[in-house]
């Protein structure tokens, strides 16, 4: 099973990504909270700053997380090999704590200026709908791909667990990120384990002490572990204010202004 998913890991990615967007771009314009106009424009945007940071990372990223997965547990390189642990516990302990380590790396990203500075672009998006869970600056993503790719050695991660974790963020970062109405009941529910679009939705908010709370990605444990848990906006989930207070303008929204947007 672990040949097959190696062996097809762009198809299964993308695959995943494509049908996982579609699913929740339909479901948001069915059921939204807050409403997204535009949503061609903005897809179409945002898609493109996803596929250069893609490109970027290929062409300046010597090894993909996968691969030094793979290196590191044919090896024997990381903590894992070390201990000994058998696959089966490996791959479950490498997805919690490679997650742990995307939720650190997010926090850092927001309290130190010059990553700020790459990590804002993300934040400036003044609505917040599935395809806001794309747009990173492409420079973030290589820098990204950097510290998930040292974090893996340092594991001695599998290549399977590598994958499915990276399978696994996406599709959670695309759920958190989309402009759902769902029923109260079933968040409070879901959010024991997930990060769900309410509770990330006030990591969007324009107020400072909001944004700075709420940073998992996937699982929700982590924010209620370290003392950033926020179980809701001051303001109502539908009419609070999304985005910065800077880069606020339709000019701020086009494709050249938020590839520069890190050097003003």
């Amino acid at each position: 099973m672990s040949e097959w998913l190696l062996a097809h890991e762009p198809q299964l990615r993308l695959g995943v990504f494509l049908g996982l967007f579609a699913v929740l771009a339909l479901a948001q314009w069915r059921w939204p909270l807050r409403g997204v106009e535009g949503a061609p424009a903005r897809f179409s945007r945002h898609l493109l700053i996803a596929a250069l940071g893609t490109l970027l990372v290929r062409l300046a990223a010597p090894v993909a997380a996968v691969a030094a997965g793979a290196l590191a547990w044919q090896h024997g390189v990381g903590l894992l090999p070390a201990l000994d642990a058998p696959i089966w516990l490996a791959i479950p302990l490498s997805i919690l704590l490679l997650d742990l380590a995307i939720y650190w790396q997010h926090r850092v990203f927001h309290h130190v200026p010059l990553l700020w500075r790459l990590h804002r672009m993300h934040h400036a998006d003044t609505a917040f709908e599935v395809s806001t869970a794309i747009r990173f600056h492409p420079l973030e993503i290589l820098l990204s791909m950097w510290i998930k790719v040292a974090v893996v050695l340092l594991l001695g991660a599998p290549a399977v667990a590598v994958l499915l974790f990276e399978i696994l963020l996406n599709a959670t970062a695309l759920f958190s990120h989309a402009d759902l109405r769902l029923p109260e009941a079933l968040d409070r529910r879901l959010r024991w384990l997930l990060v769900t679009p309410d509770m990330h939705r006030v990591h969007h908010s324009v107020q400072r002490h909001e944004t700075n709370s709420n940073y998992g990605f996937c699982l929700s444990i982590w924010d209620r572990l370290f003392g950033s848990y926020r179980e809701r906006p001051r303001a109502e989930q539908r009419e609070m204010p999304i985005g910065l207070e800077y880069f606020r303008e339709e000019a701020d929204t086009r494709v050249p202004a938020l590839l520069v947007q890190p050097f003003r």
